[in-house]
């Protein structure tokens, strides 16, 4: 396979409690313990489809940063850019599974580590073979400031003419809905790809439907604006024209994560030069294979896994 240029992405990372038993939080006795967050899953994703990746990040000085950093370092992340900090717990989230697969999560982030980030700790060395930025609305979510260093990498992104991939990922239980669209607006200007769930974009701009997305897209010249729709497949406005994918038919056990999964295959099939179906297909294929494994990023397919998935071949028991 050929060379395909390296992807940057930075981001608060956690350690996940799993529910040993589906159901209401308060009924749970009992959680295992794994590793999670939203640019961390991506990156991971990247790592395991072979891009080359590299994460930004702080993480807590101490064993849960331990755990952290060398789960992301043995599944082949670039770690270069990211420090340990003293005085600063790691992000901690306790997940709550329904039986239907559907689940809430409870994040316990006062003084995560991120909050020591700043702009100046964002240089142009960071982007060394670097041809896509991807970003999430859950780093911005963490702390105000973090705009400013969101547009520190913007602002490197432009000077190397390299592309940026946004999604809202948008959490309200770490910011209103007026605070999210209000750093959205200063962003979208330097989105090239758009990655968005459908309610997000309907939250976003209160209103989905066809018209009022392309002309959102064209005013805010995005190139591609992906919408990801879980069970009904996912659909990419460019150049004037949509295309659409239906969804693979899986039985989901854990849907959290796969949104991020969408992510790194699409990506990745932008990266290889795929045809906008192709990409939605990569894309929706590596989002179903995470929904069939419980965790935040352990159902993160490796490529020849999706490739079997879309050529309808069974190779692996999942």
């Amino acid at each position: 396979m050929p060379k395909i240029s390296g992807v940057f992405t930075l981001g608060d990372a956690l350690i996940t409690f799993n529910p040993s038993e589906t159901g209401p939080l308060r009924y749970v006795p009992s959680f295992t313990r794994k590793v999670g967050g939203a640019e961390l899953n991506f990156a991971i994703g990247c790592a395991r489809l072979g891009i080359p990746i590299k994460w930004a990040s702080r993480l807590g000085g101490d064993e849960f940063g331990r755990v952290i950093y060398n789960f992301a370092r043995g599944e082949g992340v670039d770690m270069s850019h990211v420090e340990f900090v003293e005085n600063h717990p790691t992000s901690l989230n306790f997940k709550e599974v329904r039986e239907d697969g559907s689940g809430k999560t409870f994040y316990y982030r006062y003084q995560s580590p991120v909050l020591t980030m700043e702009p100046e700790d964002i240089t142009e060395e960071m982007f060394e073979e670097v041809g896509l930025v991807h970003l999430t609305g859950v780093f911005l979510a963490i702390d105000p400031k973090n705009l400013a260093i969101t547009k520190r990498v913007l602002e490197i992104a432009k000077k190397k003419e390299i592309r940026v991939s946004f999604d809202p990922n948008i959490r309200l239980k770490l910011w209103t809905l007026e605070q999210a669209k209000a750093a959205y607006s200063e962003i979208m200007p330097s989105v090239d790809i758009l990655l968005t769930g459908l309610d997000e974009i309907e939250m976003i701009l209160d209103d989905a439907s066809q018209q009022s997305l392309e002309r959102f897209a064209e005013s805010q010249s995005i190139d591609q604006l992906v919408i990801k729709d879980g069970g009904n497949g996912s659909r990419l406005y460019q150049g004037k024209t949509w295309y659409s994918k239906e969804a693979f038919k899986i039985t989901p056990i854990d849907t959290v994560g796969a949104g991020d999964g969408f992510d790194a295959g699409y990506v990745y099939a932008v990266l290889n030069g795929h045809s906008p179906e192709e990409a939605l297909e990569f894309a929706n294929g590596v989002g179903a294979l995470v929904t069939t494994v419980a965790g935040d990023n352990e159902g993160l397919p490796y490529l020849e896994e999706v490739q079997a998935l879309i050529r309808n071949e069974k190779i692996i028991e999942r």
